[in-house]
């Protein structure tokens, strides 16, 4: 086993390059004086699977040199990989071409939602975790802002609670429980008091953090929408624009999106490589169909994006190995059947676990859990993190 694992140490300028710090594209490199404002606009708008407005957003970028744009998230739990890897690949481009993140530790919001059995200590420590491993993945905290949201309402609540009394009486409540799907809920689920407070508040916070632009997730838009309804009901002009970014589907057939309630349905952050290769085995994934193919998409907004092709490792008699340059030509492949999911399956469990690993070091070494030599070792260094990670998180209870 030990020389097994010595054989796997890569070169310390292979593991360095793996990190998407290192990427030279527009999603890594800081933003120049010289970047145009097409460029800009290109850079930004690529993030969203919507945009509302596209003139709005051109417009923006235009005659404010660093727009601000607001993210957030609940304090909820396991952090899935798109929620790791893709959030970081979006605020690193927001922040290469200009603009000023702040992000929304929603702590307050977790336990309206009754997360972690409303632990608000539970919560924040949650909340700091998944604020390290986004660090770890190589989310560049310049021109980044993390916002503690009980922090910020009570530094500010004469301001705060105005607003959201506002929005809450302009609007009946049959509106405000159409946004019940930015808590995970649906409108014929019995709601608290609290629940329904929600997302008032949330529309307020994109007012409260002055925001230009909102970069949330499809699951997010009836609030932000909400939002720009409430900029008719004042007749305030600039509206905030909404840039809503795709949701990766679950790994099972027929589920929508990554669901924590399954732990099968999505690859966490703190998942071994025996779970990632046991979770993609065990995938959706038809042969010759590209709609609908969740491991067609993690290939497309995961891996892609992070090493800028995708390695498939087949014998001779399968016709061989094959590096895809581009996600449309492995589209290609798979849609006449040249590329199978008995062949596309272990290659993206690869894919994947080798950016675990590498995320798993740059934690530890953080963490002063282990030297940078010992790091080297990606595997072990994985299954340290790994169970470093459980035992923390098995500590606070409830969680979903």
């Amino acid at each position: 086993m030990a020389d097994d694992s010595a054989n796997q140490i890569p070169p310390t300028d292979e593991i360095n390059s793996m990190s998407i710090n290192s990427q030279n594209d527009e999603g890594s490199s800081t933003s120049t004086p010289q970047m145009s404002v097409e460029e800009k606009f290109r850079i930004v708008r690529s993030i969203g699977e919507e945009c509302i407005q596209e003139d709005e957003l051109l417009n923006l970028l235009t005659k404010k040199p660093q727009p601000i744009c607001y993210d957030g998230f609940e304090p909820s739990g396991r952090m899935h990989i798109a929620q790791g890897v893709m959030k970081a690949l979006s605020v690193n481009k927001l922040t290469s071409a200009g603009c000023k993140v702040k992000i929304w530790v929603a702590d307050w919001f977790a336990q309206l939602n009754n997360k972690l059995g409303g632990d608000l200590k539970k919560i924040q420590t949650v909340g700091r975790y998944l604020i390290e491993i986004w660090i770890a993945v190589g989310m560049r905290t310049e021109g980044v802002e993390f916002l503690w949201s009980s922090e910020e309402i009570n530094a500010r609540a004469d301001e705060y609670w105005p607003l959201v009394m506002d929005i809450a009486r302009r609007n009946k409540l049959p509106r405000i429980m159409r946004c019940c799907q930015i808590m995970g809920r649906s409108e014929q689920d019995e709601l608290t008091a609290a629940q329904i407070l929600y997302p008032c508040m949330q529309c307020a916070d994109i007012f409260f953090l002055k925001a230009d632009i909102c970069q949330l997730g499809m699951d997010q838009r009836k609030v932000n929408v909400l939002a720009r309804e409430y900029c008719d009901d004042i007749k305030r002009k600039n509206k905030p624009i909404i840039l809503s970014h795709h949701m990766l589907p679950g790994l099972q057939q027929g589920q929508e999106k990554m669901s924590k309630s399954d732990p099968s349905s999505a690859i966490y952050m703190e998942d071994e490589e025996a779970e990632v290769n046991v979770k993609i085995k065990k995938a959706y994934c038809p042969p010759k169909i590209v709609e609908g193919n969740p491991c067609l998409e993690y290939i497309k907004y995961i891996i892609f994006p992070w090493d800028k092709n995708f390695v498939v490792e087949r014998s001779e008699a399968n016709g061989g190995n094959k590096t895809f340059e581009s996600y449309e030509e492995l589209v290609a492949d798979y849609e006449e059947g040249n590329l199978h999911p008995g062949d596309l399956k272990p290659s993206l469990s690869r894919a994947i676990n080798k950016i675990l690993q590498v995320i798993a070091f740059s934690v530890l070494i953080k963490l002063g859990k282990v030297e940078f030599d010992i790091a080297q070792r990606c595997t072990i260094c994985s299954l340290i993190l790994c169970t470093w990670l459980k035992s923390t998180l098995s500590s606070l209870a409830h969680l979903e």
